[in-house]
This record gives C-alpha cells, sequence and structure tokens, in this order.
C-alpha cells in the first residue's frame, strides 16, 4: 500500500488563492496514518481528492494497491426514517455479521439501535456513520474528524479496535488533537500554517497499538515535532 503526491496543486474554481500549492509526500503500509494542522490549510481539500476517482491515477496522485477509497467525516447525516439497527444492517453482508456486533458492542451503541439517527447525540451519529463505512469493503478509509464529539477513553478504546480488527488496511485520520495523532499514528503529514504547502512533511508517530506499553518521553517529543513543524 502507498499513498502519494508529487508537487500537488489545487485552487477551487472561481477562487485565485491556491487551498494546496505544491505539496508532496509519501505514506505506506496499513495503519493509521494523519493529517494534521490549523483549519483551512487543505486537509479536508487533499482527503476528498484523494477519495475522488477524478484526481486518483493523475500524475499528481499516486496509489498503489489501493482499489476501493471510502470517506466518512463528522456530522455526516442519515435518513431519519429508519433506525439506526435497520441503517447497519443494509450495509452489513452475511459474513460480516460477527465484526457488526463486535463493533456495535465497541462503540458503545447497543442501546441506540431502535433509535432514528435524528434522535441520537452527535458523538453516537458519528459512532454509528464510522461503523457503516468500517462494515464496507475498502482498502483506505479517510477518518475526517468522524470521531468529535465522542469522549477521550472512548475514543482511544475505538481507535485501538479498529487498528486491531482491520490491520491490513490504510487508514487516513484528521484530527485537531495534537496528543492523539502522535500516539495512534505512524505517520504524520503536517500542514503549516502559511499556503506554501511544499514545506509541509511527515513526521514519524508512536503508532500506538492495544496492549502498548506508551514512552511518553517520545510521545513529548513526537508533539514537540509536530509544533515546531508550524
Amino acid at each position: 500500500m502507498r499513498l502519494e503526491c508529487h508537487n500537488l496543486n489545487f485552487t477551487y474554481p472561481g477562487n485565485t488563492t491556491a487551498v494546496i500549492n505544491n505539496l508532496s509526500f509519501s505514506m505506506k503500509n496499513p495503519g493509521f496514518k494523519a493529517l494534521f494542522g490549523p483549519s483551512g490549510v487543505g486537509k479536508t481539500s487533499l482527503a476528498k481528492m484523494i477519495a475522488s476517482s477524478k484526481f486518483r491515477g493523475s500524475k499528481d496522485i499516486a496509489i498503489e494497491n489501493m482499489d476501493t477509497i471510502l470517506y466518512s467525516y463528522n456530522l455526516e447525516r442519515l435518513p431519519g426514517w429508519s433506525s439506526t439497527g435497520n441503517h447497519l444492517n443494509k450495509v452489513t453482508s452475511s459474513e460480516k455479521q460477527s465484526v457488526k456486533e463486535q463493533l456495535i458492542e465497541i462503540f458503545e451503541l447497543k442501546d441506540v439501535l431502535g433509535s432514528r439517527f435524528s434522535q441520537l447525540s452527535m458523538g453516537q451519529q458519528n459512532r454509528i456513520n464510522l461503523i457503516r463505512y468500517l462494515l464496507q469493503d475498502f482498502d483506505l478509509l479517510i477518518m475526517d474528524e468522524s470521531l468529535a464529539n465522542v469522549d477521550e477513553k472512548l475514543r482511544e478504546t475505538i481507535i485501538l479496535a479498529i487498528k486491531e480488527l482491520f490491520s491490513d488496511k490504510m487508514f487516513l485520520y484528521i484530527s485537531h488533537n495534537l496528543m492523539e495523532v502522535s500516539k495512534f499514528c505512524s505517520q504524520i503529514l503536517v500542514f503549516r500554517k502559511s499556503l506554501e504547502n511544499k514545506n509541509s512533511f511527515v513526521i514519524k508517530g508512536q503508532d500506538c497499538k492495544k496492549g502498548y506499553l506508551l514512552d511518553k518521553k517520545q510521545l513529548d517529543i513526537t508533539m514537540l515535532e509536530i509544533m515546531n513543524a508550524f
């Protein structure tokens, strides 16, 4: 698995200011990777470009051994006329029934399966939506603030479980939580505050997994490297 960008540029139609300017980076192998930086520097724009078949295969974006790319995002809505349990059943194949039950338990959603999506809290909605994507076939899943409004302890439990259950998949994780991306991601693309994205670069994260023994000193070093990148 490999994801690369080579001098990528992007400007929205009708605008004169580039959202992404001369961006180059390389990420490879399964696991959690991250896009990190302040709002407005192009993280979501880049994620949508990677997910779009319009841009994949171009000279600017190279993707290897990843045929199916899915994009999930914070506060994605589902129709309110059906229960959340029915929404999950619709996307679950027979061979993934046991995975669905595991995820429901891990994500602490068993008690809301009979409720409509609109009746859930924002954190519950995001968790239901993320499960929908995890139950589909994919090689790369982009998680754009997909665990927003979920408390820190449960968020950690979910990330560690995903890393264990889907160890052969790549995840591109977008979050504003510095400690979280430093702790759980193996590669972190740091976007600078300026529009000169060509100076953005990939930092090695701690890539903590289930049963990990966290080296707090190394975690502090990683967070400092990320902050210095700004």
